[in-house]
């Protein structure tokens, strides 16, 4: 699905570009370009983001033992 219409970016290359490192919407830009022009996806871009940190954030196991997943 594309996100950025200006740039033509799909979700899975912003999702490649999140996975490289890229932990704001400038950064995506910087990387992709999405979210550079109009600015109408930035809503999507920051929900994936969000998505994003809350699948790495570390959670703790039932021993209390941190856990990635």
């Amino acid at each position: 699905m594309i996100v950025c219409l200006c740039e033509g970016v799909s979700d899975r290359r912003v999702a490649e570009t999140i996975e490289a490192g890229a932990s704001t919407v400038r950064d995506v830009g910087r990387n992709c370009g999405a979210g550079t022009h109009c600015g109408s996806c930035h809503c999507d871009l920051k929900a994936m983001l969000r998505k994003a940190r809350s699948e790495q954030a570390p959670r703790a196991s039932a021993s209390g033992q941190l856990v990635r997943r």
